[in-house]
C-alpha cells in the first residue's frame, strides 16, 4: 500500500472519532442561547456591524409589528430598480454602479469618463502571467483557479501590504478590472488542456464595457448582440452587493479587520463564495430544470409539471432533498427585488433566443411552486422565486458554460467586497473577534 492509500485509510478510520468528539447537541445551543450560523430561531441574522453601503428590506414596521413586504435592495441610498431604470440601454451600468459602491455617490460625467479610462488601463496582466500562472495548472474549478491567480498577483505588487485607503483603493480597482480576464482565461485554459478544445485568448477591448468584454473574450468569434450585453450587465449589477452579512462579504470584513492585505482578503472571499450554500445556487436550479425536462412528458402541460413538483417536495425524485431550488430566500419573503427586476430582461432574451417554451416552464414553476411549498411545508410568510431561479437560465441562453456561473458572481461581487473592505478600514478600528462559549468537559486523569 502506497503512502496516499495509507493516508486515505487512516483518515477514513479516524473520521468517526472526529464526528464523536466534535458534535454539539441542539440542546446546548438552546440552553446557552447561542444561535447557529449567527441566525436566531426565526432565521434573522444577528447584527454584528454597521454599514452605509447597502440595505435589504423585507419587512415594514406597522404598529410595532413586523409585516412582510415586497423586497427592496438599496445601494448607497438608491433602490437598485431605480438605478437600472435610469441607466436604460446605457452600456456601462455595471461600471457606473461600481463607482457608486466605491465612492458613495454617482459620478459626474467627467468623473465617470476618467473612471472608465482607469479601468480600461487596468485590464492588463503582468507579462507572461496567463502562460505561467493561469495556463500552468488549469482546473475545472475556475473559482480555485481565480483565487490562485489573485494571490499570485500579490507577488507582482511592490506595495502589497500597505493598508492605506489610497493603496487599497488602487488594488481594488485593479482587481475589479482584471477579474473577467482571470475567469474567462481560466476557463479557456481548462477547456483546452482538459477538454481538448481550441484555445482562445482575446485581449479586452478598452472601448467595451465589462459585460461586453466578458462575451467578447469568451466567444471564438467575439460577436454578441446589444441585448445579450445588456442582460449580462443587469445580471452583474444585481449580484454586485447584498448587505454586509452575506458570508463572503462578512469574510472580507473579518480578514480586513485583522490588518491583512487586499489580495488575501479577496482570496478569502472567493473561497467563501464558491461554497454551494452561497454562490452555487443557480447551478442547482439548472440541474433541477434538466431533471424536470427529462422526466415530464409534456413540459407545456402545467398539470404534469405540478405533479412532478409534488413528487420533488415528497423526496421521491431528483436529488430527494424535498426542495424546489430557486424558491425562497433567507431574508426575502413576499418577493426578491432582484428576481422581479431581472425577469423582464430574461423574457426579452428568451424571445430573441427562441426559448419561449423554456420561459413558459419557468413561469409555470414560479406560479405553482410557492403554493405547493406553502401547503406542504406550512410556510405562511410567503415563498417567492429568488434571483438564482433565473440567472442560470440567462447564462445558458448566453452560451456561458456551467464552470463560469459562480465566477460570474465573483466578477460582480468584487465591487461590493471592495466597498466593504474600504468601509471596514476607514470606519472600524477593532479586529472582529466573536466569542465562542466552551462546553468542553474537563478531564483530569491523563493516564
Amino acid at each position: 500500500m502506497g503512502f496516499e492509500e495509507k493516508l486515505t485509510y487512516y483518515a477514513e478510520k479516524m473520521a468517526p472519532t472526529c464526528r464523536e468528539n466534535d458534535s454539539i447537541s441542539d440542546e446546548l445551543f438552546t440552553k446557552y442561547g447561542v444561535y447557529r450560523g449567527l441566525r436566531d430561531l426565526n432565521g434573522k441574522g444577528v447584527v454584528t456591524g454597521l454599514t452605509n453601503i447597502s440595505k435589504i428590506v423585507s419587512v415594514k414596521e406597522e404598529d410595532g409589528k413586523r409585516i412582510p413586504c415586497d423586497g427592496e435592495l438599496w445601494y448607497r441610498g438608491y433602490q437598485v430598480k431605480d438605478l437600472i431604470e435610469s441607466y436604460g440601454k446605457q452600456r456601462f451600468g455595471y461600471e457606473r454602479t461600481a463607482f457608486l459602491l466605491l465612492f458613495g455617490r454617482l459620478p459626474e460625467e467627467d468623473e465617470f469618463a476618467e473612471f472608465l479610462q482607469i479601468l480600461a488601463h487596468c485590464r492588463d496582466l503582468p507579462t507572461n502571467f496567463v502562460r505561467d500562472v493561469i495556463m500552468k495548472a488549469p482546473s475545472k474549478d475556475i473559482m480555485n483557479s481565480m483565487t490562485r491567480s489573485i494571490l499570485t498577483l500579490a507577488s507582482y505588487d511592490s506595495n502589497v501590504s500597505e493598508i492605506s485607503v489610497e493603496n487599497v483603493l488602487r488594488q481594488c480597482i485593479q482587481l475589479i478590472a482584471v477579474f473577467p480576464m482571470l475567469a474567462v482565461y481560466g476557463y479557456h485554459a481548462y477547456n483546452h488542456y482538459d477538454q481538448g478544445e481550441s484555445m482562445y485568448i482575446h485581449r479586452p477591448d478598452p472601448d467595451l464595457s465589462t459585460a461586453e468584454n466578458i462575451l467578447m473574450m469568451l466567444r471564438p468569434d467575439r460577436e454578441f448582440t446589444p441585448l445579450e450585453a445588456q442582460v449580462l450587465d443587469v445580471a452583474l449589477i444585481l449580484h454586485m452587493e447584498h448587505g454586509g452579512g452575506n458570508n463572503s462579504t462578512f469574510t472580507t470584513r473579518v480578514v480586513t479587520s485583522s490588518g491583512s492585505d487586499t489580495y488575501s482578503a479577496i482570496g478569502a472571499a472567493m473561497s467563501s463564495l464558491k461554497g454551494p450554500k452561497h454562490g452555487g445556487a443557480n447551478l442547482k436550479v439548472m440541474e433541477m430544470m434538466t431533471n424536470i425536462r427529462e422526466n415530464v412528458e409534456d413540459i407545456g402541460d402545467d398539470a404534469q409539471v405540478e405533479q412532478y413538483l409534488k413528487r420533488m417536495l415528497d423526496k421521491e425524485v431528483f436529488d430527494r432533498q424535498g426542495l424546489i431550488y430557486g424558491m425562497g430566500h433567507a431574508i426575502y419573503s413576499l418577493s426578491d427585488p432582484r428576481e422581479r427586476i431581472f425577469k423582464g430582461f430574461v423574457e426579452k432574451l428568451a424571445e430573441e433566443k427562441g426559448q419561449q417554451q423554456s420561459m413558459h416552464l419557468y413561469n409555470a414553476i414560479e406560479a405553482i411552486a410557492p403554493r405547493l411549498i406553502a401547503s406542504k411545508r406550512k410556510i405562511f410568510k410567503g415563498v417567492s422565486p429568488n434571483v438564482d431561479f433565473y440567472s442560470g437560465f440567462v447564462y445558458d441562453m448566453l452560451g456561458i458554460p456551467l464552470e463560469l456561473y459562480t465566477p460570474l458572481f465573483a466578477i460582480a461581487r468584487i465591487s461590493g467586497w471592495s466597498a466593504h473592505r474600504l468601509e471596514e478600514l476607514i470606519g472600524m478600528s477593532k479586529i472582529i473577534r466573536p466569542a465562542y462559549l466552551s462546553v468542553m468537559k474537563e478531564k483530569h486523569n491523563c493516564l
